[in-house]
């Protein structure tokens, strides 16, 4: 039978059978050993075929369907190791904060490059719009403009006081969405925000999810009341880079891609070269020196933890 990954513990999936039921289910051990470098066989969002076994609501995952898409990161321990936080996406959302705590421009170019990479849409939402002062609107202000003029949505909400949910539900409805964020973010009372009982809901499997209790982390797909899922992922504290080549990277900027042809050298790095047309842009304003300093850093693929 076909089915859905709705949660996993690492070691433990909850499928969502196409029968409507519920299933745990292990995997076959032959998924960890096809050369797959990922912590996780098996992510949230996958469709996989599960075989049921003579306990009842226990299976074993057998195959996995070929994804459309994946957002991945470095496993936070294991550096070499990368860890596939959602699958089969239609929307990337990433929860960021001006303050406690802030999220810096350079993780957020991260996130939206590896959206990029992976031609998975993505919106920023800038929460806990209740604590801004006049001079900190303005604040926010300059910052969206950095990303809403090369095309990004940037919505602004307060989780606590339900400001800008009503865009936001438009915006998630029938879609599968990943959410995502550093911790202490708000993505939580956000959730909680969209989805009213899911906090009952979270604590009624929580005996469940024991099976797993060795990890702490681990992403949970959530339907919404008003159509389409949402993918809750842990915390994250970093992202790393994966899979993207130092030469393929500035395809993944926009204000950049739309650049690349101007370039007098055809194997321009866009790093010291003469007559690079996204130096010359970054000098004249047009493209954003942090966009610009961020593509560098990961160019040169510097510490992923800011």
């Amino acid at each position: 039978m076909a089915g859905l990954v709705t949660k996993s513990t690492g070691s433990w999936y909850q499928v969502l059978g196409d029968d409507q039921q519920r299933y745990e289910c292990r995997i076959k051990g032959k998924f960890r050993t096809k050369g797959i470098k990922t912590t996780n066989p098996i992510a949230v969002g996958d469709r996989v075929t599960i075989e049921l076994e003579q306990e009842e609501g226990v299976a074993v995952i057998t195959t996995l369907e070929p994804r459309r898409n994946y957002i991945i990161r470095r496993s936070i321990n294991l550096s070499k190791q990368t860890q596939i936080i959602g699958a089969n996406l239609d929307l990337a959302l990433l929860v960021v904060t001006l303050a406690s705590p802030p999220t810096s421009m350079g993780f957020i170019d991260r996130f939206l490059v590896t959206a990029e990479a992976y031609s998975i849409p993505a919106v920023l939402v800038f929460n806990k719009l209740d604590l801004f002062s006049d001079e900190g609107l303005e604040i926010l202000q300059e910052y969206q403009s950095v990303y809403t003029n090369i095309g990004y949505t940037c919505l602004s909400v307060s989780a606590l006081e339900q400001t800008g949910l009503d865009e936001l539900r438009a915006m998630l409805q029938d879609k599968i969405t990943l959410v995502s964020g550093h911790s202490g973010v708000g993505k939580s009372t956000l959730i909680n925000a969209l989805i009213p009982n899911v906090s009952l809901k979270t604590g009624q499997i929580s005996s469940w999810s024991d099976k797993g209790k060795h990890t702490t982390t681990f992403a949970e797909m959530l339907p919404l009341p008003f159509g389409g899922n949402l993918i809750d992922t842990p915390g994250i504290r970093e992202l790393g880079i994966v899979d993207i080549e130092p030469q393929e990277l500035s395809h993944f900027f926009p204000e950049m891609r739309e650049r690349l042809n101007q370039c007098r050298f055809n194997n321009c790095r866009h790093v010291n070269e003469p007559g690079c047309a996204i130096i010359d842009a970054v000098e004249e304003g047009d493209i954003e020196l942090s966009r610009y300093e961020s593509y560098l850093s990961m160019y040169h693929n510097e510490d992923s933890r800011h």
